[in-house]
């Protein structure tokens, strides 16, 4: 590729990684922060536009681009207006402004997107969907990844601190089934729908097993990361829904907890497995299975240093 994409959402964990995947597939990166990004891409070469969510940032960003990639968005927020000022009114002005430069835009949802009843997180994300395809029609990709994890994320970083320490590993519902991808895998899979459309209008993301994971699987797959002989138990989804209201509460302190009623409600939810229909069958395979992915994940960050 020698065109130029732009990327918001650019210095965030996904972001990250898929400015260097960009770059390397050879084209010319122009991401939006709000402040120089100094080293957040590596080696990976990008012009920075200093910028947040706004008609004229957005506006210089896209000029001359051929595909706008928005990533940026909301995952934690004290309300649903909070969630629809960046996710919604963000994905809109993003369009308006792709429109403007005669770009192709490929907006990065969620997988929560398909059941926006759970959450004020999944009902914005779906809602901003649906403002950016009035704008962009045909022009618009929407690609739906499941749960992110990789090298630098800080919420499962929680998940391995937690297998690394406790005898006990909660299993939930047995029947659930979990889709799951590394952020390396995820961003180029983004990359792909960046250089050529994929058929269908709105695509989810996954690894080789697109019908997704027991919790059983997970909590195992988390505690031989780390090296733990944790034994999987049964637990009560209650467990889930009473932290959720704990963590929801303390957000009317000022708190940023990890778990609300809203993510209590996403993860007890039994089906977050790819259907045939959202499938993107032509999409680049994924590197990581699950072992191996949890195994990197965790090898980054014992050698940065950090205690798990």
């Amino acid at each position: 590729m020698a065109g130029v994409c732009a990327v918001t959402g650019a210095t965030g964990f996904l972001g990250r990684n898929l400015v260097r995947v960009l770059a390397a597939e050879g084209w010319r990166v122009r991401a939006l922060a709000r402040r120089d990004p100094v080293a957040a891409f590596g080696e990976a070469q990008a012009e920075v536009t200093i910028g947040g969510l706004d008609r004229a940032a957005l506006a210089k960003l896209c000029r001359g681009a051929e595909v706008l990639v928005h990533v940026a968005g909301l995952v934690k927020a004290p309300n649903r207006r909070a969630f629809d000022a960046v996710n919604v009114e963000g994905a809109r002005l993003a369009a308006e402004a792709a429109r403007a430069a005669g770009a192709r835009m490929v907006l990065v949802s969620s997988l929560a997107a398909r059941e926006p009843q759970l959450s004020d997180y999944a009902a914005s994300k779906r809602a901003g969907e649906t403002a950016a395809a009035a704008v962009l029609g045909d022009k618009l990709s929407v690609v739906r990844p499941p749960a992110i994890y990789g090298p630098g994320d800080r919420e499962t970083l929680t998940i391995f601190r937690f297998a690394a320490r406790s005898p006990l590993l909660p299993v939930f519902d047995p029947r659930a089934r979990i889709a799951l991808i590394h952020v390396e895998d995820a961003a180029r899979q983004i990359a792909a729908a960046a250089a050529f459309a994929p058929a269908k209008p709105c695509v989810a993301l996954s690894d080789a097993c697109p019908e997704g994971y027991s919790w059983r699987e997970i909590v195992q797959a988390a505690a031989c990361a780390v090296g733990s002989r944790g034994r999987a138990m049964r637990t009560p989804a209650g467990v889930l829904a009473l932290a959720g209201l704990v963590g929801s509460l303390s957000q009317k302190f000022g708190a940023r907890p990890i778990l609300t009623l809203g993510k209590s409600r996403e993860l007890r939810w039994p089906d977050w497995a790819l259907g045939g229909e959202e499938r993107w069958e032509s999409a680049p395979p994924a590197k990581f299975t699950l072992n191996e992915g949890f195994g990197h994940t965790v090898g980054w960050w014992r050698a940065s240093r950090v205690m798990l």
